[in-house]
């Protein structure tokens, strides 16, 4: 079609989560026809990611710094939200209503995978526990059967510290009708209602 450098950058392009090769095309169309400003751009700001991007050593967040610009920032509260990969940290930042540290896990407990806990990022959570001066840690896991085994499993490795212990509020969505959502939404709804 166009040779195998436009070949090989959709390719790539189409690899890319939520990407297929029609959407991977228009944007390789896209970023060639502003040359200057879209590929040659997005071609040095990749280079730089690839550089100078790495995990914080304690937290596991995504920057060019380490430690991660959060866990410096001396405002933070003295709460741990842990959770599942930079996705949900990145997510509950844009919510702004969290203002405490993190702790990413990199994955879930997951039989069917293979994976255990010696895989995940568990251990410093537990150093950093051991230094003390948490006031909470909070479980933002998926609401998966990973997630849950997960959550059960580090609810019983905290246990031992003296800091309490929360999980995300899980249930009807905002805008949801009752008609659409899953038995098992509707049934932790309920079990975990709260007053009016």
């Amino acid at each position: 079609m166009g040779g195998p450098e436009l070949e090989n950058l959709i390719a790539l392009f189409a690899r890319l989560p939520g990407l297929g090769p029609r959407s991977a095309r228009r944007i390789v169309l896209k970023l060639l026809r502003e040359r200057e400003t879209g590929l040659l751009s997005l071609a040095d700001a990749l280079r730089a990611a690839a550089v100078s991007v790495r995990s914080c050593s304690i937290c596991g967040n995504l920057d060019s710094s380490d430690p991660c610009a959060i866990c410096t920032e001396p405002l933070r509260e003295a709460r741990i939200c842990v959770v599942e990969n930079v996705a949900g940290l990145w997510a509950l930042e844009r919510a702004h209503v969290y203002r405490g540290k993190y702790h990413v896990l990199h994955g879930t407990l997951s039989a069917l995978l293979g994976r255990g806990p010696e895989d995940l990022a568990i251990a410093p959570l537990l150093k950093r526990l051991e230094q003390g001066g948490i006031e909470e840690i909070i479980l933002a896991l998926p609401a998966t059967v990973d997630g849950a085994a997960t959550a059960h499993y580090l609810s019983e490795r905290l246990r031992r510290f003296a800091v309490p212990l929360s999980r995300l509020a899980q249930g009807v969505p905002i805008g949801g009708a009752l008609d659409v959502l899953d038995e098992g939404t509707l049934a932790t709804a309920l079990k975990a209602r709260g007053a009016a």
